[in-house]
């Protein structure tokens, strides 16, 4: 994986998280930039946390299955596809303006849940996980910022929206990673 397709995958990573900000935004009413980075640091620091810890628990099995890693990797990333488009299909959640530590780290965990998963498709494919990481980590910390001040603005049509290009992008990226593992990708 290049640099292009870190940020590919960083932004289609992010989607939840911003779109949880999006509707934190709302919540906030007009939040300041101070307070839509709570948000972001958050958010940025658990996709680029999970990623890691994905590569070590991988890691630890990836010799016995190398041979079907990339199915490994298209099931998963089609798998938090799907979820993203039926979860952007059910409608915003409910969502507070609090920035307290507890509701922000159960927001952090349950939108970095996929990065864990796709840091285990990591370790089958060989990604350097550090740049792969730090990619996911940054741009979801931009676009959660970014998402708490446009709530706080637009409301919630950009929640959804965000949440089906996110799932499209992890369909996408795994049907790339399994056609260029069996040699059928032309470029």
């Amino acid at each position: 994986m290049g640099t292009i397709e870190y940020l590919i995958l960083a932004v289609g990573l992010s989607m939840d998280a911003f779109a949880v900000s999006v509707c934190k935004g709302l919540a906030m009413g007009t939040p300041t930039w101070r307070q839509a980075a709570v948000p972001g640091l958050w958010f940025g620091g658990f996709q680029g946390l999970m990623p890691c810890v994905g590569y070590l628990l991988g890691a630890r099995f990836s010799a016995c299955i190398t041979a079907i890693d990339h199915w490994i990797a298209f099931g998963l990333l089609a798998v938090l596809g799907v979820n993203m488009l039926r979860e952007a299909r059910e409608g915003p959640e409910a969502a507070d303006g609090s920035l307290a530590w507890k509701p922000m780290l159960a927001l952090a965990v349950a939108t970095s849940i996929d990065a864990l998963a796709v840091g285990i498709t990591f370790a089958f494919l060989a990604v350097r996980v550090v740049p792969a990481a730090s990619a996911i980590a940054a741009v979801t910390f931009a676009l959660s910022t970014l998402g708490v001040r446009l709530g706080g603005r637009f409301g919630e049509k950009l929640g959804s929206k965000a949440q089906v290009l996110g799932g499209i992008i992890l369909i996408l990226l795994g049907g790339k990673i399994l056609l260029e593992h069996t040699g059928h990708l032309p470029f």
